[in-house]
This record gives C-alpha cells, structure tokens and sequence, in this order.
C-alpha cells in the first residue's frame, strides 16, 4: 500500500458519549445508499486485549499491526476509502497512514457538553464501567480540545440527529 493508491481515510475521533459509532455506522449507511465505496472500522476493536502485551503500554503498536493487516485485505479488494473512529483518532493520523498508505487524512472531531455525553453514557453503560468512562471521557475531551490539529473539523453533536451529523461530515469528505 503507497501513499500514489490514493487512499483516504476519514478519522472521526472525540470523547466517550460523543457519538463517534452512530456517525460512523450513519456515514457508511449514507455511503451505501449512495453506492459509494468505503470500509468502516472501529479502532476500539483493534486492541481489545487484557492483559495489555510487555512493551506497547498504550496498545498503539497492536493497534497499527491490527489496522495495517485488515487495510491490507480491504486494500486487495479496491478500497480506496477508510472511515475509521476511535477516541483520539484525529492525534493517531500518522499511525493511520502507517497502517494503510492513507494519501489523505481527513480529520473529524465530534463535540458535546458534558449533560449530553453523560446522559448518552448512562443509556449505553449498563454494566460496571459507567463511572471509568465518565471520568476519562472529561479527561479525553480536554486533551482533543487542546491537542487536535488544526486541520482538523470540529462538529457539534448536541441535540442534532444522526443523520444530519453524518451528513455534515459526508459534505466535508466530498466523497458523494
């Protein structure tokens, strides 16, 4: 895979309760509709491991070799085009072009108040995390704030529908 295959990822990341999957399954949905290719990937499945391997404390390193082999596969049928969310994928483009040629990364931050992501965490959180995934995500939303690129698109989610975001986004890919 070379960055000359043009290849184009779509990052969208953003904090817990944000509601980076629904965009996500919502832009590949649209796409469908549209009978444009692409590949959808949720990063968070790429690391899903306990314990975490000796060495790759952050799991970045299984998250790439993860990546890279199922871009590969998605790759040697004619994708072209990946939409990938995860948490901090607007900081992880590099390790997104390393893993699959991406020619182009564009990159998306969804955004909501903390009344929004937490009354959508506390529908989703059934079990015993609801409290872990409140604090990292207060956590994760300042760091976006502070350290997502300038390149990077920010999208309110806030009392909007899914679908309406997921179009917003569709519209800056220009991939329609």
């Amino acid at each position: 895979m070379t960055a000359a295959d043009g290849t184009e990822a779509l990052l969208i990341g953003g904090r817990s309760g944000v509601g980076k999957s629904s965009v996500g399954w919502e832009i590949a949905a649209l796409l469908k509709a549209a009978d444009v290719a692409h590949t959808y990937v949720e990063g968070d499945t790429l690391d899903q491991t306990w314990p975490k391997p000796p060495g790759d404390a952050t799991l970045a390193t299984l998250t790439e070799e993860n990546l890279r082999a199922l871009w590969r596969n998605f790759a040697a049928r004619g994708q072209r085009r990946l939409i990938y969310t995860n948490t901090s994928a607007v900081l992880d483009a590099d390790l997104i072009r390393r893993a699959t040629g991406a020619a182009r990364c564009i990159g998306v931050l969804l955004t909501a108040s903390d009344t929004t992501t937490l009354g959508r965490l506390a529908a989703r959180e059934i079990g015993s995390e609801l409290d872990l995934h409140t604090h990292r995500s207060a956590q994760m939303a300042d760091r976006l704030d502070r350290d997502a690129p300038s390149w990077v698109h920010r999208v309110p989610t806030d009392g909007r529908t899914v679908t309406d975001i997921a179009t917003e986004i569709i519209g800056i890919t220009t991939w329609s």
